[in-house]
């Protein structure tokens, strides 16, 4: 830097508006350094991010490599502003007065600012993980200062400020490592609800991804119109939930229905009560016979 330096002083002339304080030189000379530590930053990061690969978390090493890099920029800046005639102290103080102009008229800035050094200083997401915030589901991308970046599971890519991922309710789907499904099962009146319960209880025992403790429960939960309901809830590996979901629910329609245990369909029955003397009696036999139609369904009197 010393050389790069000493090839400069034949820019030393003074600006018109510097008074001799500040050069054409040293003004090159500022952005010239400056450019050269915004490369070496970069580089640095390059290594420091391949280098931290296998050693710590994806969202750890993030975010060490974004305090490196910008705190490699700030003081190369700070300490260069001599060049074009600011000193710090007095760079400061203006920048204390700025500052507070500034957070008045760019007070959402600010506060994605924060909201940004805090979810990398508690952690309540990472990258990598599926979360639902507010109405947007997907996998996190980054986690930058002033935004997060959400990829949806459809595939869009969603840009979060960071005020309100750190102000809403997060729900983070795999920060659990097992997490529980359940399905309502109706059977007929005229099945065997223990032997469905033995049978479903028999496919989970059967499924390897499906877990012991939490043990799983099969139990008759409800009564309904039409149907006993059967309730079955199962723990897995959040890494399997998905997919232990779906199959199980399809093998235990398959197996009931292997064993003559079906689900039943919503029956109605609809009586008409109607006043006989007001009907005309060519009409009666018509309604008998709408009557009988319907006789196999749920009752439901009309008056």
């Amino acid at each position: 830097m010393g050389i790069l330096t000493t090839d400069l002083d034949f820019l030393d002339v003074s600006l018109p508006i510097s008074d001799g304080t500040v050069t054409m030189g040293s003004v090159l000379k500022f952005i010239l350094i400056l450019s050269f530590s915004t490369f070496f930053a970069k580089i640095f990061s390059l290594y420091l991010r391949r280098s931290l690969k296998d050693r710590v978390s994806k969202d750890v090493g993030e975010t060490i490599i974004k305090v490196l890099y910008f705190g490699i920029l700030a003081t190369v800046f700070f300490s260069n502003l001599p060049l074009i005639g600011i000193h710090p102290s007095g760079f400061l103080l203006a920048g204390g007065v700025a500052g507070i102009v500034l957070g008045f008229a760019s007070q959402s800035i600010v506060g994605n600012l924060v909201s940004g050094f805090f979810l990398m200083v508690e952690r309540p997401i990472k990258i990598g993980d599926q979360v639902q915030i507010n109405d947007v589901s997907g996998y996190v991308i980054d986690i930058r200062i002033i935004s997060t970046l959400i990829r949806t599971y459809d595939g869009l890519l969603v840009r979060i400020p960071n005020q309100q991922v750190f102000t809403t309710n997060i729900t983070n789907i795999v920060g659990h490592p097992v997490r529980r499904f359940e399905y309502i099962i109706r059977i007929r009146y005229s099945d065997d609800a223990n032997a469905a319960i033995f049978l479903i209880k028999d496919l989970i025992d059967k499924e390897p991804f499906a877990l012991l403790n939490p043990s799983p429960s099969v139990f008759v939960s409800d009564l309904g119109d039409s149907s006993v309901n059967i309730t079955v809830r199962i723990w897995a590996p959040v890494n399997e939930w998905f997919g232990i979901k779906t199959r199980i629910l399809w093998d235990i329609k398959q197996t009931l229905e292997e064993n003559g245990i079906e689900i039943p369909l919503p029956h109605r029955v609809v009586r008409i009560q109607t006043d006989s003397k007001k009907v005309p009696e060519e009409l009666v036999p018509m309604q008998e016979k709408e009557i009988e139609s319907v006789l196999n369904y749920e009752e439901r009197v009309l008056v």
